[in-house]
């Protein structure tokens, strides 16, 4: 299975994206930085799963949402932060991360 056939639900009551297989969850979590603001914090994909290209249509769920909703994303996973230095077209949603107050 490739990503374009891979279905990607947005669980905001847990803070993640996530897909659904047979073999395991896959899943984008991150945490609400500010009102504005998603901290992307963890890609996890079964192993089974890997090379399948369900990271990269986790991380495209994440990107589509928070510009449909007008967000800012902070690439704090290791796995976000590589696909960004892959996909420089799509930095216009990166940020740092807000001051502490």
């Amino acid at each position: 299975m490739r990503a374009d056939a891979t279905t990607v639900e947005h669980d905001a009551e847990r803070n993640r994206f996530v897909t659904r297989f047979p073999e395991g969850d896959a899943k984008l979590v991150y945490k609400r930085l500010a009102a504005r603001t998603l901290d992307l914090t963890h890609t996890y994909v079964p192993p089974v799963l890997r090379g399948r290209g369900v990271a990269d249509a986790l991380v495209r769920a994440a990107l589509a949402h928070a510009r449909q909703q007008q967000l800012k994303i902070v690439p704090t996973c290791p796995y976000v932060e590589r696909w960004f230095e892959k996909h420089p077209q799509e930095r216009d949603v990166i940020t740092t991360r807000p001051a502490a107050t």
